[in-house]
């Protein structure tokens, strides 16, 4: 199978590594991936609480919320 896009040279070039390093490089860019996961859910946390340091959240129920919606 010949793939002609990045993503495909890298699946080929793992494709001819044996068991053990198709292995270590699944597992390795489990783990990179998790982090990745982690950074993204804190860069949102940060995010989350600046808007509600500057007063930019609101609170209520859901009745509220679609109240508020509604007057749109």
């Amino acid at each position: 199978m010949q793939i002609s896009t990045p993503v495909g040279s890298i699946l080929e070039a793992i494709s001819i590594l044996d068991f053990e390093d198709q292995l270590f490089v699944a597992e390795t860019l489990q783990k990179r991936m998790v982090e990745l996961r982690r950074e993204k859910i804190a860069l949102r946390m940060r995010e989350a609480e600046e808007n509600y340091r500057l007063g930019k959240v609101c609170t209520g129920s859901i009745e509220d919320l679609m109240m508020d919606s509604s007057d749109d």
